[in-house]
């Protein structure tokens, strides 16, 4: 490209932000139509990388470096490569959506919401750029101001409570990250360079302490069990935006960092490691999948099943094989889609029935048709319907899991069963049975709000019935990924051979 593209799209939200801000408080209407401006061009500014990415290597594409703080050994690298791409897209896609949900929903200090709305976006796309480990953690740490005061500030009425909780399990999180981080720079000659750590061999103790030490922090964010507990309350007492985030993004980067970090650059103890993970993962897809049968709160409902469904990830990415590998990234994506779709979808009926409670629903269908027919995707969508998108994660991150064990794969597709269990349920509660008093008299969804779901219900059946658009993009990475795997437990095993004969 002409332009440093990845710099752009990660800074072009901040300026955005940083004019709002300068904005005065009584023009609502230019502060709005200037978020979502600013988040349009992103996402356009985004799309050659999409369009003009190369398939066939796993090298670092679209890379910017330079010198930031040489005395530490400290760069802004950036880059991109298959696993990371699909990720600046969908971050910036579902902030143009975010804007777009909260046009009429956010009525109190407007110009801080959508400034913060657009930190974040910026913040996001760095942590999945960024080349240098220093860096990384910089946009990983500068993503929690902004989606505290989110959830604080714009939050429900246990709000503070939700964000303290949020804000301290990732703090913590990080800042064992931040000793491992510390400890690798050590061992690297000095470097926060994440290519040259992936080409660095580490005693195999060192690489267990350093694995547990990044899982501190990528555990939190997924979230894993039994560190998932802030989840649900964070989502549940989040704005609309702010749950789409959580659900699409945020939570992706803890995924992301076992992808980028744990898997590459500690590879014997991930190998050490995978049977573990992917016992709690199977742990979380049928703990989330059972307590979302006993919810009733949507959102609350809503928020159990990511955890369900990113123990689906986890549990992909832990086989150590092509297709779990493959699986969890295209899952990762696909449960940034329906998640946050089904978490628009119910910011817009809270807009109009000012209730989350499943109870005070029933008849939806006949209030709101419209509605009903674009909940009813997204919901056969989570469930894994073949023909849409939840269905080619699941079943290449089953097919993974029972190449690396049949029990684990077995257990594991009794979440899909009771995935539907629950989802079925909840739409049946919701628009089906007697027309509930409390929901007449409102209108169906409007033009704007058709228009914010359109472009994810493209995205459900065009995964969904030709996945290749969006697996090629992974293939040769994943790959590569795989071979380190493999040449590192080779590399052990002749040490250890020659450290006998010797």
């Amino acid at each position: 490209m002409d332009y440093p593209i990845l710099s752009t799209v990660i800074f072009l939200p901040v300026v955005g932000a940083l004019i709002i801000l300068l904005m005065q408080r009584s023009n609502e209407g230019l502060i709005k139509w200037s978020a979502l401006t600013f988040s349009i061009i992103n996402f356009i500014l985004s799309i050659p990388l999409f369009t003009s990415f190369n398939k066939t290597t796993a090298a670092m594409q679209f890379t910017e470096k330079y010198k930031w703080i040489p005395g530490w050994n400290i760069n802004y690298a950036l880059g991109v490569d298959g696993i990371s791409v699909l990720f600046v897209l969908l971050s910036t896609l579902l902030t143009v959506l975010c804007v777009s949900v909260s046009w009429k929903s956010v009525k109190q200090k407007t110009k801080e919401f959508f400034a913060a709305l657009l930190l974040i976006e910026g913040s996001m796309i760095g942590v999945f750029c960024s080349v240098d480990l220093f860096l990384f953690y910089i946009f990983w740490e500068a993503m929690l101001i902004p989606m505290y005061l989110l959830i604080g500030v714009w939050g429900g009425p246990n709000r503070i409570y939700a964000a303290i909780k949020f804000f301290l399990f990732t703090l913590v999180g990080s800042v064992l990250m931040l000793i491992g981080i510390i400890v690798l720079y050590f061992n690297t000659g000095k470097s926060f360079d994440i290519l040259q750590m992936m080409v660095t061999n580490y005693p195999f103790n060192l690489q267990l302490i350093l694995f547990w030490a990044f899982f501190a922090a990528f555990a939190v964010k997924v979230p894993m069990f039994p560190v998932h507990t802030w989840l649900p309350d964070a989502h549940t007492e989040a704005p609309t935006a702010g749950s789409v985030i959580l659900a699409g993004v945020l939570i992706k980067m803890g995924a992301y960092g076992f992808l980028r970090f744990s898997m590459p650059i500690l590879p014997e103890a991930t190998k050490a490691m995978a049977p573990a993970m992917m016992v709690l993962s199977v742990i979380g897809i049928i703990y989330g999948a059972v307590i979302c049968l006993g919810q009733t709160d949507l959102k609350r409902l809503i928020a159990y099943s990511s955890v369900s469904h990113m123990g689906f990830v986890t549990l992909g990415i832990f086989a150590l094989n092509i297709q779990g590998l493959q699986g969890g990234i295209l899952q990762m994506l696909n449960h940034g889609i329906v998640t946050g779709a089904l978490f628009l979808c119910i910011g817009m009926i809270y807009d109009r029935t000012h209730t989350r409670q499943i109870a005070d629903y029933g008849g939806a269908a006949t209030i709101f048709p419209v509605y009903a027919a674009i909940f009813m995707v997204f919901t056969l969508a989570s469930i894994g319907l073949p023909s849409t998108n939840g269905f080619v994660g699941e079943f290449l991150i089953i097919l993974g899991g029972f190449t690396a064990s049949k029990t684990v794969g077995t257990i594991s597709a009794l979440g899909i069963i009771i995935g539907a269990g629950y989802m079925l349920w909840l739409y049946q509660r919701v628009f089906f049975m007697e027309v509930n008093p409390k929901i007449q008299g409102h209108n169906d969804i409007d033009l704007r709000e058709i228009l914010t779901l359109v472009p994810l219900i493209i995205l459900v059946f065009w995964i969904g019935v030709y996945p290749n658009t969006f697996l090629s993009f992974m293939d040769v990475s994943v790959q590569h990924l795989i071979e380190r795997l493999n040449s590192a437990g080779q590399q052990n095993v002749a040490q250890h051979i020659i450290e006998v004969i010797q």
